[in-house]
């Protein structure tokens, strides 16, 4: 095996994996050159974590930060007529999958020298930096959009993480956040290449929860796009090294008052279609601009699979309908249950297929918009 090294797809351009970086020399993300992936017998199944799937890293890393982030449950539930899995992953520690790609993220930088880290997020994937700096010792800057409801930034300040708002859209937070990664270092869950390596682990997970095989399909909310690459890297490793003998289709579901993924994936371009953001129940969905549009298309088409855009109506009521059968979420991950029927009925998961539904992140984060919908007082 080659050693490992950061890639620029676009270019070709590598950068050693040892040297801390999060864009390339031409500005734009980097992913790992491919790695060979793991079999069953390389899980250490003594860690009751995503470290059990240490060996599939890129970076041997001696001191994790961890929480016992991974090994979230997959339950199986007659849901809208059909049978499906669905991927609890708010049982995270942040409460939400992104606490995978900020563990392995952090945990690498960390280990090669980074004290203090800058994310941009409206949402979850502050709070998991913010998690994980806190548990690795740490410093954290966080940028949020200044109209960013102060319940999601309360987890991130007690924490210990700074946090500053910004005016404008989240595209503008984003812009600040760049312009700040001059000063301090930028470990975005967007730009950087090791928050994949941790969200791949969720692809190995689901191949071990169903019993060392691929499901048929999964289907994932999605904004900028970590879990779709996260799942084609890792289904991919798995492939590459024999253990799977065919891809899973992935199918990347978005609000259609923010779609851009979907209207690329629909106008057959090569990257997204920008697109007017309309505010939206799905606001950790809400990425006008995804920086890994290009890879995220490539995945989804490489798969077989595709993309779905879900109406408010619909985010509403798979609300509804995922809180009625004990699976409370937050509205952006309640757009899976859209997905399912959408997909269902069009003959793109057949009725006998396993299906795999991710469900990101935990209602409790948005109750107050919650009990509005409910009609009741937070």
């Amino acid at each position: 095996m080659t050693t490992p090294a950061y890639i620029d797809p676009l270019d070709g351009s590598t950068y050693p994996i040892d040297v801390p970086r999060w864009r390339s020399d031409a500005g734009r993300p980097l992913m790992i050159t491919p790695l060979p992936g793991l079999d069953r017998g390389d899980i250490d199944t003594a860690a009751r974590s995503l470290w059990r799937y240490a060996a599939a890293l890129p970076v041997a890393v001696a001191d994790p930060i961890s929480l016992g982030e991974g090994c979230t449950p997959l339950v199986r539930r007659r849901f809208r007529g059909r049978e499906a899995h669905f991927k609890l992953e708010w049982f995270a520690p942040s409460g939400s999958f992104k606490d995978r790609g900020a563990a392995v993220m952090l945990s690498i930088l960390r280990q090669q020298g980074i004290d203090a880290v800058l994310e941009d997020s409206s949402g979850n994937g502050g709070a998991a930096v913010a998690t994980y700096a806190a548990a690795g010792g740490l410093r954290a800057k966080i940028l949020v959009p200044a109209s960013t409801s102060p319940a999601k930034t309360v987890q991130m300040r007690a924490c210990g993480a700074e946090v500053e708002l910004i005016p404008g859209t989240r595209q503008d937070t984003a812009e600040a956040a760049v312009a700040q990664a001059e000063e301090i270092f930028y470990a975005s869950h967007n730009w950087q290449a090791h928050f994949l390596q941790g969200t791949k682990t969720l692809a190995y997970e689901l191949w071990e929860d169903l019993g060392f095989r691929a499901p048929d399909a999964v289907i994932i909310p999605c904004g900028a796009g970590s879990n779709v690459l996260g799942c084609d890297i890792g289904f991919s490793e798995l492939l590459r090294r024999g253990a799977i003998d065919r891809l899973p289709r992935l199918y990347a579901v978005q609000p259609a008052h923010c779609a851009p993924l979907h209207a690329g994936f629909d106008a057959g371009a090569d990257d997204f279609v920008p697109v007017d953001p309309r505010p939206t129940l799905a606001e950790g969905a809400s990425i006008a601009r995804p920086v890994r549009g290009r890879a995220v298309l490539d995945a989804l088409r490489r798969s077989g699979g595709g993309t779905v855009a879900a109406s408010e109506a619909e985010i509403e009521a798979g609300l509804r309908d995922l809180a009625a059968a004990g699976l409370y979420v937050e509205p952006t991950c309640a757009m899976a249950a859209a997905a399912l029927d959408r997909l269902t009925a069009r003959g793109a998961i057949g009725a006998g297929e396993t299906v795999v539904a991710v469900l990101t992140g935990t209602g409790i984060k948005a109750t107050p918009r919650i009990a509005e919908l409910l009609g009741q007082a937070p």
